[in-house]
């Protein structure tokens, strides 16, 4: 049954006295008693202390939530999700049977190796990938990908769907995310690039970065418009989704 999250202590690590801190998790669960045998729950493991990669944000849990319900249209489909972090929105679509490559800044090894770390937590095959840091495991990998920056494993990455959590929060990464994006957009037809965002005053150079790199925005939704009210009631802010297609495209 759909509810809200709920914290479960598990646990501490430390490299020095200096540098302990406390690891949760985070329960989130999808569907409900209507959805038979579809609803499922996915355990995100989160860092308490100052990391912006190891904590579950609101743009995150919106996102995944629409993963979930247009889980049809990620039936078989090949993802990738950018700057993934605790990586949510990833594992719901690895759930709902897509085949899912997580991605995060190749330096960020804490953030890569939390993100083993709960694939194998909630027992999914994700390719847990960080870019230029391309480490194989079975058919999925975690990726350490650079936005901006390409090696060998990036010419492999070959999305239907990309996925972005509040990732347009840095207005001088934007250039490079959509570089990026563009790039990947052109490896299949009618590939889309759905994200999440805090509406902030970077918007207007979002537009102008989207028509530089030959981007268009086909959809944009309200974050809370589509939240089941028990899920919305726990978060804040001005949240919104876009998808965003190559200009030359449509979605299918």
């Amino acid at each position: 049954m759909e509810g809200s999250d709920e914290d479960e202590p598990v646990g501490a690590s430390s490299a020095s006295q200096s540098d302990q801190h406390m690891t949760t998790t985070s329960r989130h669960h999808f569907g409900n008693s209507r959805d038979f045998g579809d609803s499922f729950s996915i355990t995100i493991i989160e860092s308490m202390k100052e990391e912006y990669g190891l904590f579950a944000w609101p743009c995150s849990v919106v996102l995944a939530e629409y993963v979930w319900q247009q889980r049809s249209r990620f039936l078989g489909a090949s993802v990738v999700e950018l700057g993934a972090g605790t990586s949510l929105p990833g594992l719901v679509a690895a759930k709902v049977g897509s085949d899912v490559t997580l991605t995060d800044n190749a330096i960020r090894l804490e953030v890569l190796d939390n993100m083993r770390r709960v694939s194998d937590l909630n027992e999914l095959k994700c390719e847990k990938t960080a870019l230029f840091l391309l480490d194989i495991i079975d058919k999925h990998d975690v990726l350490g990908f650079t936005w901006g920056l390409w090696d060998a494993a990036v010419f492999n990455l070959k999305p239907k769907i990309i996925l972005g959590a509040d990732v347009l929060y840095d207005t001088n990464a934007f250039d490079d995310l959509f570089a990026t994006v563009a790039f990947l957009l052109q490896s299949i037809p009618g590939s889309v690039f759905i994200t999440t965002y805090h509406n902030r005053s970077g918007h207007h150079l979002i537009e102008f970065l989207m028509v530089k790199w030959g981007l268009k925005c086909v959809k944009l939704l309200d974050g809370f418009s589509f939240m089941p009210s028990n899920k919305a009631s726990g978060l804040s802010g001005n949240i919104q989704l876009a998808e965003i297609v190559l200009n030359c495209e449509s979605v299918k």
